[in-house]
């Protein structure tokens, strides 16, 4: 492609920066982001991974020449998970980027970036100046990043070991009860990571799918779409394992099926952890997102701890770790933060941490996880909007007909405006419901989660909703 400045409004997102390679993401724009990263970090050797995909590799090689040319020393972990990047930028106190577009077909390139000590860099903490840079480059305005007098060097270095290491340390599973356990790496980074990490524990792992390719053969690396835990729910049944997990493309997210087969809600996998988490630091702070299960702060303050509700998505979650010293955190998208992991997320140590309380227990998951299991949610919906304020507003509107289809008229509803709009009751001391609506940032769309103490009052609530939103 002609690589334009302006294209890069459509690759640069909240978080990280994706787009269709070749006519969107090409080797010309990831050197840029490469040449300016230093930079805005103000480092003078930073870290590049990738995943399994092969322009990941062309796109990392072309960032480190751009990183080079500016002057920094490159280390490569080569292949490498997004979590294990983390962990590369924590333990050596480096800035990186790992080139994934994390679950997005086989087409899509990306790139995510840390900074030092596994601090995010998204839309609020460098993501927007680091494109900006980027753009200038692209623009020809050399002055905005000038080519250092003697390019820095290129050297790899390989901290697999390290990694799994590291996470079996944070989570011992030794003398736990003997675990089969089927995992779907869905042809991601996690057929390289899972063998590392469950070597010589009592862990035995059914591999499904640990190919490393990024043509994704077998179904896409994205575990939240329920076709794509088909196969894992069949393995699981068939090999009469304990449990399942499923990780995306870059194994930074982890989903768990239980011995029946079934999906653990990623709500009751961060209760579970978080009561974990409390029972080793007393008192402290748990993240959970807004559209988290009510459960999860519930369970927080029965444990003595102390929920702490954010905006959804990773940047916002990891600047509340910081700001709050929070213990962990979750997301109901299956992202989960530990302060023991410099704040950042790890799909593969929240899979540990489950394997540890079902590995120490004589129950099956299935059991362990329904003691969370207090609320019906919705899943999210999207819809195509032509106008999400106008959208919004005629969700707010609803609340006296969302309380009597609750069956408590009159009852008084809380407007909340923390990540797009949230109707929930004032009165937290009866059956509770909550309904939320946001609009994307980067489509015309809106997504709807709606959660309630039965399954006839959340369908209720969501097809008013949902009425509401699609009127034209």
């Amino acid at each position: 492609m002609a690589a334009h400045p302006d294209r890069l409004a459509q690759i640069v997102k909240a978080n990280d920066v994706r787009g269709r390679v070749h006519d969107q993401l090409d080797d010309e724009v990831a050197f840029a982001f490469g040449a300016a990263f230093p930079a805005v970090t103000q480092a003078r050797r930073v870290l590049v991974g990738r995943d399994m995909r092969a322009h990941s590799a062309t796109l990392c090689a072309a960032f480190a020449r751009g990183a080079a040319s500016r002057g920094a020393d490159v280390v490569d972990l080569g292949l490498c998970a997004t979590d294990e990047l983390y962990f590369a930028t924590g333990r050596l106190d480096l800035p990186g980027a790992v080139f994934t577009p994390s679950h997005n077909p086989a087409d899509y390139g990306g790139m995510k970036f840390s900074r030092a000590g596994a601090l995010p860099m998204g839309a609020e903490t460098g993501l927007p100046e680091l494109a900006a840079l980027a753009g200038r480059l692209l623009a020809g305005e050399i002055e905005a990043a000038p080519a250092a007098a003697r390019p820095g060097a290129v050297e790899s270095m390989d901290l697999l070991a390290d990694y799994a290491g590291y996470l079996r340390c944070l989570v011992d599973l030794d003398g736990i009860r003997p675990l089969t356990v089927v995992i779907d790496a869905g042809n991601g980074m996690a057929g390289l990571t899972a063998p590392a990490v469950f070597a010589g524990t009592a862990v035995t792992v059914v591999p499904l799918y640990f190919e490393l390719d990024g043509t994704f053969p077998n179904h896409d690396a994205n575990p939240l779409v329920p076709e794509n835990l088909r196969d894992l729910q069949a393995a699981v049944v068939g090999h009469a394992a304990d449990a399942g997990l499923a990780f995306d493309g870059d194994a930074d997210r982890c989903f768990v099926v239980d011995a029946d087969g079934d999906a653990v809600s990623p709500s009751a996998i961060n209760a579970l952890i978080a009561t974990r988490e409390l029972a080793r630091r007393p008192g402290a702070s748990v993240i959970h997102n807004l559209i988290t299960s009510r459960v999860v702060p519930e369970v927080v303050r029965e444990h003595g701890g102390t929920p702490v509700r954010t905006r959804v998505g990773h940047s916002f979650i990891k600047a509340e770790m910081a700001r709050t010293g929070a213990v962990f955190g979750g997301e109901h998208s299956a992202h989960y933060y530990f302060q023991d992991f410099w704040g950042a997320d790890s799909g593969m140590l929240a899979a540990l941490h489950v394997l540890a309380t079902l590995g120490r227990s004589d129950r099956p998951l299935a059991e362990l996880a329904a003691r969370y299991d207090r609320y019906t949610g919705s899943g999210e919906i999207n819809s195509t909007v032509d106008d999400q304020a106008a959208a919004l507003a005629r969700v707010a509107g609803l609340g006296a007909e969302l309380t009597a289809l609750a069956g408590q008229p009159g009852r008084p509803v809380a407007v909340d405006r923390l990540d797009g709009l949230t109707l929930e009751p004032a009165d937290p001391d009866r059956p509770h419901w909550w309904v939320n609506v946001r609009p994307s940032n980067t489509e015309p769309l809106v997504r709807l989660n709606v959660e309630a103490a039965d399954a006839t009052t959340m369908q209720l609530l969501r097809d008013r909703a949902l009425a509401a939103i699609r009127t034209h």
